[in-house]
């Protein structure tokens, strides 16, 4: 990577954040295939695996594409939103692109922006949004590089949302909850209309474990599109799932074959289930669900899989955990989690919230879990501001403090740990906090432990 490639690359991520920003969402699918068809369909030149749900998501297609590299299959990785730079979002063969290649695809595709921008406002309609243009960025580059197969996840939704426009192979459902009900729907099965969406003509189709309500809205779409469906719990499990140093030992029943105690380094029953559905997923795109992954290709996939800002831990002594936990769903597995892979009478929360968000609902699901609650707000124009979340905490009957920044609540939060015995802090409620608390971690060297 030369200065050069990193200021082309910087100069791609401006340029979007000049658009409509991600969450403006329309149902209008038709401007980014207009583009790509401009660009001759690069997102149909390799195999898809596209990935939908409310919670969940990125964690799965992380480890599917782990799973996929050990294969020996050249991957693609499409997630949201970044921790910390945009590059993160496209991933190839589990690094993020190099600039030089991001730079470059930009370059491939402007004349056409241009062309579908000028045809949009022409008829009175909006350019093309941040997301779109990403979606359509991380498709040229996979065309490019070239994958053999990309794990790609939904940005919102499903049947509208920008990447569904590649046509999967295998559509996996994580667990559908209420989010973005505004947008999806104010019932579960509402939204599993909208998710049930990105299912294809004879795909294969897996799901975790679903309501019933979401679940008969699964399998009618299912039949609708010719596709084969199996759920977790039924056709695929876990069934065993023990502590480790540094995460936990599995052994999943899968669609074909029982992969047991595999190591996966990540913590938490969610984390479990979203390796099961994974490896379903895995199985249903390379040998149609009936043959087994042999060999490695377990051990080595869920050894090798990450997933950061998801019940990660980025310091000791006190012990820092972070988790994005942008919504009750996610807030109530981070509290399981905690409960289950940790051993500490006290935790300190650091809570920071985006304003679209279910703060209330987040902190009932934390209520049970925090000692003591240090608010503050995520570094993005779109935050709720800490003294609205102190609100909401006080409401909730929690002691709280309020922070005006990141830095300053994880200060107060570490030493109120290292103050006491059996204490630890966990960071929560934002992906852009919990990028910026990997950042802060890593700058402050956090894992050394604590400085008085």
């Amino acid at each position: 990577m030369t200065a050069r490639d990193t200021a082309r690359a910087d100069a791609v991520y401006a340029a979007l954040l000049q658009r409509q920003g991600e969450q403006w969402v329309q149902p209008r699918i038709e401007r980014t295939r207009r583009v790509l068809e401009y660009l001759d369909d690069p997102q149909r030149t390799y195999r898809v695996v596209h990935v939908t749900g409310t919670n969940g998501k990125t964690s799965t297609s992380r480890i599917a594409e782990s799973l996929l590299r050990s294969l020996g299959l050249r991957t693609g990785l499409f997630t949201s939103p970044h921790l910390e730079r945009f590059t993160e979002r496209i991933m190839i063969d589990g690094e993020p692109i190099a600039d030089a290649h991001v730079a470059d695809a930009w370059e491939e595709i402007a004349p056409f922006v241009d062309l579908v921008d000028a045809e949009l406002q022409a008829a009175g309609d909006a350019r093309l949004t941040f997301f779109e243009l990403l979606t359509v960025l991380a498709f040229v580059a996979f065309a490019d590089a070239p994958v053999d197969v990309a794990v790609i996840e939904v940005g919102m939704g499903g049947s509208w949302d920008s990447t569904n426009t590649a046509d999967g192979d295998v559509a996996v459902i994580a667990p559908v909850g209420l989010d973005h009900a505004d947008r999806l729907g104010s019932t579960v099965e509402a939204i599993a209309e909208v998710k049930a969406g990105i299912i294809k003509p004879g795909a294969a189709v897996v799901s975790a474990a679903q309501t019933p309500g979401v679940a008969a809205v699964l399998r009618a779409a299912a039949e609708r599109h010719g596709a084969t469906i199996s759920f977790a719990d039924e056709e695929f499990a876990v069934t065993a799932a023990s502590l480790a140093v540094g995460g936990q030992v599995v052994t999943v029943r899968g669609l074909a074959g029982t992969y047991a105690d595999e190591y996966l380094p990540l913590y938490g029953a969610h984390q479990a289930a979203n390796a099961a559905l994974a490896i379903a997923a895995v199985e249903s795109l390379v040998g149609g669900g009936t043959q087994p992954l042999t060999g490695d290709v377990v051990a080595e996939g869920l050894a090798q899989a990450t997933s950061p800002g998801r019940l990660q831990l980025i310091g000791t002594h006190p012990t820092v955990v972070v988790d994005a936990a942008h919504n009750p769903h996610g807030a109530h597995a981070l509290a399981a989690g905690l409960a289950a892979s940790f051993d500490f009478d006290e935790w300190g929360l650091v809570l920071g919230v985006l304003g679209d968000k279910d703060a209330s609902g987040i902190v009932g699901e934390l209520v049970d879990v925090a000692t003591h609650v240090f608010a503050t707000a995520p570094d993005s124009d779109r935050a709720r501001d800490a003294d609205a979340v102190a609100d909401v905490v006080e409401a909730a009957g929690l002691p709280v403090s309020v922070h005006p920044d990141l830095a300053d609540a994880a200060e107060a939060a570490r030493s109120w740990a290292a103050a006491g015995e059996r204490r630890a802090v966990v960071i929560a409620g934002s992906v852009v906090l919990a990028g910026e608390a990997i950042a802060l971690a890593r700058d402050e060297d956090w894992m050394a432990g604590w400085e008085q």
